[in-house]
Parts: structure tokens; C-alpha cells; sequence
């Protein structure tokens, strides 16, 4: 190789370098500059992907990036209840209702919603394989003491969980059959696919992580495993310095004709995980404040149309 092919070379890469640099200072500045609203939302929201295939388009629209706390729904309201999120999305209607009522919370609406199951082993030791009474689900496996793995984490499918045994007349807790993890659902997901246990998940997790399990459906249907979303504005006389602005762009986003339409085509295996719930709470899962909901976000469009009313769908699977 002659010099100047040498120096050519080394001109070349020099100049690749500050391309590089020139572009990795670029996109530091662009993410440094762009405002953030903190979204405190649930494990099943993230762990099912949902987040990242919605949250781009609102993000370009407004030049903003969507900081994501992923947690159970109880510690994503204490979250919020701190001050700390400026939005919640979780799911745990009582537990919201709460939130509201204390003050810290404003203008709940209904977004989405899926149902839970329950899952287990393919040999089925409880043998409750088909039935679409949860309760009696429960019993049977209680009765069999057979492993079941809880969240035990406060969090709205451990909230549902507790309803679901309460409802069955039975206390698991301190049980030897009875483990919690205290852990968000893909990690609890994993504990009961190592310990060949029963286990009650949401049905987007499900649908998102089956692949990488051997345990089966088991129970469903019932209508108390629906499992409806809402999403949640934090008070702005409590804490005005949050970016309300933005969280309110949020809400009317994922209510909007767009948000609604990209949740409900968001699939996995071809299979979807959430349906759009707004405007149609109602009618599917009984919600007292529809009427309400229209009325506050209805002329909100935070630059997008907001969802129109439809009729309802039946209930997932």
C-alpha cells in the first residue's frame, strides 16, 4: 500500500469518526430537548409491548418523550400519589375510584380492556380444565392444594386475584400451596412455567409471553375476569408543577380515533391483546361514569378526533 493510499485511509476513517460523533451528539441534544410526561402505568401494559407500538406517534406529534414507570397498579398510584407521574394507566377500578375520591387523581376515563385467565399446567392436577366459574376454579385448587403462584404485589391483577378468592370463601395466604412473588406478571409468569404452578394473568401478557411457556389455559369466561384500563390525570391543585399539559395530550391521544385504532390492531401471533373501551365502558363492563367520561373528553382532541362511540363488541374470547 503506497503512503497516500495510507493517508487516504486514515483521512477516511477520521472523517467516519466525526460522522458518528456528529450524529450521537445530535440525537443526545434532539432527547435532551424534548419535554417528558411520566406515564405511571402496569407491568402488562409494558411486558405485552402494548406501550411501544402506541406511544411513538403521540411522541413524534408533540415532541416528547413518554418516561415509562412499569410497575404493579398500586405502586404506580402511590407513585402518583407522590407527585412523582404525571399520568397513571392502570387497572384496578376500585383502587382508582379511591384515588380519585382522595383528590389526587381527576378526570378518569376507560381506555381499553382484555380479560384475565387462568393458567396451568397441561397435566391439570386441580382438574379445573374448562370451567368458566372462577371461584369454583379456585376452589378446586385450593382443595388439591396444588402450587399456585401469586403476585402478591397490590397491583390490579393481584387486587383481582383477592377478589376472586374472597368470592370462593377462602384465605390462600400463608398456605404452603400459596406463593407470592411480589413481582410484576413476566416474572411471575416464569415462576409458575419453573414450578409447573396455577397462576391468574392477564390475557395480553398471555397472549405475549405464551410462546416462551408450556402452561395452558385453563379457565376463562367468567365476567368477573374482565379487566378494564383507565387512564387518569394527577390533580393539578395538588401538584402544579406536573406537566398537565401533556398528560392531558396523553389521554385524549390514546381516546382518540388513532389511539383507539392502534390498540385495538396491536397483535401478537395474530392474536390481539387489548380492545378500545372508550365509549363503550358502559355497555361491556358496566362503568357508572361513561356519561361523565363523554362529557369531559368529548371536546378534548388534544390535535387528534376523539373516538367516536360504537357499538359493543362481546367480551374477549
Amino acid at each position: 500500500m503506497s503512503i497516500w493510499t495510507q493517508k487516504r485511509t486514515k483521512i477516511a476513517i477520521v472523517v467516519v469518526i466525526i460522522a458518528v460523533l456528529g450524529v450521537t451528539a445530535g440525537l443526545a441534544v434532539y432527547e435532551y430537548g424534548r419535554p417528558k410526561v411520566i406515564l405511571a402505568t402496569t407491568t402488562s401494559t409494558y411486558d405485552s409491548g402494548l406501550l411501544d407500538n402506541v406511544l411513538p406517534e403521540f411522541e413524534a406529534k408533540y415532541f416528547v418523550k413518554v418516561d415509562i414507570v412499569a410497575v404493579g397498579t398500586g405502586k404506580a398510584i402511590a407513585t402518583a400519589e407522590s407527585g412523582d407521574a404525571d399520568v397513571l394507566l392502570v387497572h384496578a377500578r376500585s383502587r382508582e375510584d379511591a384515588f380519585v375520591d382522595a383528590g389526587y387523581g381527576v378526570h378518569r376515563v376507560c381506555v381499553m380492556y382484555n380479560d384475565f385467565i387462568v393458567i396451568g399446567p397441561s397435566s391439570d392436577p386441580a382438574g379445573i380444565l374448562g370451567m368458566t366459574d372462577v371461584s369454583d376454579a379456585f376452589k378446586m385448587i385450593a382443595a388439591a392444594e396444588e402450587t399456585f403462584i401469586s403476585r402478591g404485589d397490590s397491583s390490579g391483577t393481584h387486587t383481582k386475584e383477592m377478589a376472586i378468592w374472597s368470592e370462593a370463601g377462602i384465605n390462600p395466604v400463608g398456605e404452603t400451596w400459596y406463593q407470592e412473588t411480589g413481582q410484576g406478571m413476566g416474572a411471575s409468569l416464569t415462576i409458575a412455567e419453573e414450578q409447573q404452578g396455577y397462576i391468574l394473568v392477564d390475557r395480553g401478557t398471555w397472549l405475549a409471553k405464551k410462546g416462551q411457556l408450556t402452561l395452558i389455559v385453563l379457565s376463562e369466561g367468567d365476567s368477573i375476569l374482565l379487566n378494564p384500563y383507565g387512564m387518569i390525570q394527577i390533580n393539578p391543585e395538588i401538584y402544579p408543577d406536573l406537566n398537565h399539559e401533556m398528560a392531558q395530550n396523553l389521554v385524549a391521544y390514546m381516546i382518540s380515533e388513532q389511539g383507539q385504532s392502534k390498540i385495538g390492531s396491536y397483535t401478537v401471533g395474530g392474536e390481539v391483546l387489548f380492545k378500545p373501551l372508550y365509549g363503550k365502558c358502559a355497555i361491556i363492563t358496566g362503568c357508572p361514569t361513561q356519561s361523565a367520561e363523554l362529557s369531559h373528553w368529548g371536546p378534548i382532541s388534544g390535535n387528534y378526533g376523539t373516538a367516536s362511540v360504537a357499538t359493543a363488541e362481546c367480551c374477549c374470547h
